[in-house]
């Protein structure tokens, strides 16, 4: 994927944006809720499939090398091998179907928050399977700790990253979003 010098300082600041929304978490368990599916949003419905999704590559690689970037500050391989490790990685596949699904429902408000949703389902999806084994809990476990107990927050979150998303896209000048 070849990025102009523009998309990737793009990439980079949002993917500041994202560690920043990341601190804010409110702990419930071994998964806290957190404002990042929130922000990966955002990212991924205003600067589409190839910045959007560089930004949260950007992000993990700063998780990665020991940036505390992951919620709560967490860092490092422990952060990925921990039970919160699966959604780190779901992160990586939800801005591509965020802004895929965008790009076919068209960017109106239930297009914007369908797309939403179905990306933040993924990122529980890529999360719930991983805790149960990270955890070593069964599957229904992993289920109901990992993807049902989320589900009221990110269609709460889902609404707003929509809503947050194309007011931003309405009145930022366009040259700054096109790519």
């Amino acid at each position: 994927m070849k990025l102009s010098l523009r998309e990737q300082l793009t990439a980079a600041i949002f993917a500041g944006i994202i560690s920043i929304f990341s601190q804010i978490i409110i702990p419930l368990g071994i998964v806290p809720l957190s404002l990042q599916t929130f922000i990966v949003g955002v990212t991924a419905s205003l600067l589409g499939r190839k910045v959007g999704t560089w930004s949260v590559v950007v992000y993990f690689l700063l998780g990665l090398i020991g940036l505390p970037v992951f919620a709560g500050g967490s860092s490092g391989l422990a952060a990925l091998l921990g039970p919160t490790g699966g959604y780190l990685i779901g992160f990586l596949f939800t801005p591509w179907a965020i802004s895929s699904l965008i790009k076919l429902l068209g960017e109106n408000y239930p297009g914007v928050i369908t797309a939403n949703l179905t990306g933040f389902l993924v990122t529980l999806a890529f999360g719930s399977l991983w805790l149960k084994f990270a955890a070593d809990l069964t599957w229904t476990a992993a289920f109901s700790t990992g993807f049902i107990g989320f589900l009221v927050p990110e269609v709460i979150k889902a609404v707003a990253s929509g809503w947050v998303s194309l007011l931003l896209i309405r009145h930022i000048p366009e040259r700054f979003l096109s790519f």
